[in-house]
């Protein structure tokens, strides 16, 4: 099996449509086997998928040090993997402008790349990015002077951002000016946002796109039943996501979406990712990746296909206005 690949935007990187998301293995949502982990990226790299997305916020950089014993033990071709440095911090969901120059200060920039170049064991990273992108760092260009800074010195590669949750309109701007190599964002059957404006910004300035959540933490995966809310471990990300009656709702709108995917495929999975893939401004869809079955599904789905005639237009009304995330 050989997964499909595509242009990373105007960096030359050629890579996997699917991106294997390493966010649960920091131990966030739910208990992790270490040798586990680093065997499941083995398998999606010998399975084609060369992309992987980290962060220093997943447990505390415990991702960025599983992904790295992977990266030593693995002899085949380059893997990119993607960082990111969060802001010292987060802002508040309903905060329209943060300080951007007090959230990612050149020594602190400095000191969070040094940090995960040591955790990921590499010199240099592939792409770096601002775990919280926030608008006024496009007049304010403080962090964008020291990231090309770190590139010059060969400590970074390519600097990209990731939106806030939910706010693709945020990203507009930003992807119209050019000034990153890459912009990750929401996208999904339930939050079609990046339709509006950003996929065709991004595709003008040959920005690339890293679609993320694309089963919607896992609720388009198709596997949630009634009895799942009460399998999950207190305190983990799923169970305080879900929390009341929204795990519920969402199980409501789930099945509303699998009665116009059924005809189509037999598993939801493969609608929700194809639905992310079938746009051509996608360069990679992130998911979160663990047993050999899931990986295998998943890197099936990044075969070129994209998604099946008419299904889109069905699919349009789907659009979900939520943020639990908070």
């Amino acid at each position: 099996m050989a997964v499909h690949r595509r242009p990373f935007g105007r960096t030359g990187w050629d890579i996997s449509e699917v991106a294997f998301g390493a966010w649960q293995l920091g131990g966030q949502w739910g208990p992790v086997d270490d040798d586990a982990s680093v065997a499941a990226l083995l398998q999606a790299y010998d399975l084609g998928i060369n992309f992987v997305d980290t962060a220093e916020m997943y447990g505390s950089g415990h991702s960025e040090e599983v992904v790295g014993r992977s990266l030593r033990q693995w002899r085949g071709e380059r893997i990119y993997v993607a960082t990111k440095v969060q802001p010292i911090q987060w802002p508040s969901p309903s905060e329209a402008d943060p300080d951007i120059a007090a959230n990612y200060p050149t020594g602190y920039l400095r000191d969070q790349v040094e940090q995960s170049l040591r955790r990921l064991g590499v010199d240099r990273l592939d792409l770096i990015q601002l775990h919280c992108w926030m608008p006024g760092g496009l007049v304010e260009r403080g962090w964008l002077d020291t990231l090309h800074a770190l590139r010059a010195e060969g400590k970074v590669d390519r600097i990209g951002v990731s939106l806030r949750d939910y706010r693709a309109d945020e990203g507009v701007a930003l992807a119209e000016s050019g000034l990153v190599d890459s912009i990750q964002v929401i996208y999904n059957i339930f939050d079609q946002s990046p339709e509006t404006a950003l996929l065709q910004a991004a595709d003008a300035s040959r920005t690339a796109i890293i679609a993320r959540v694309v089963l919607d933490s896992g609720s388009l995966s198709g596997a949630w039943t009634p009895e799942t809310y009460s399998s999950w471990d207190d305190g983990s990300v799923l169970k305080t996501m879900l929390r009341g009656d929204r795990f519920a709702e969402t199980l409501d709108r789930v099945e509303k979406v699998r009665k116009v995917t059924e005809p189509f495929y037999e598993s939801l999975d493969e609608a929700a990712v194809r639905f992310v893939l079938d746009r051509p401004e996608v360069s990679t869809a992130i998911i979160g990746m663990t047993t050999q079955k899931r990986i295998e599904r998943n890197a099936s789905y990044g075969d070129g296909r994209g998604l099946a005639p008419g299904l889109r237009e069905k699919l349009d009304g789907f659009h979900w206005s939520k943020n639990f995330y908070v």
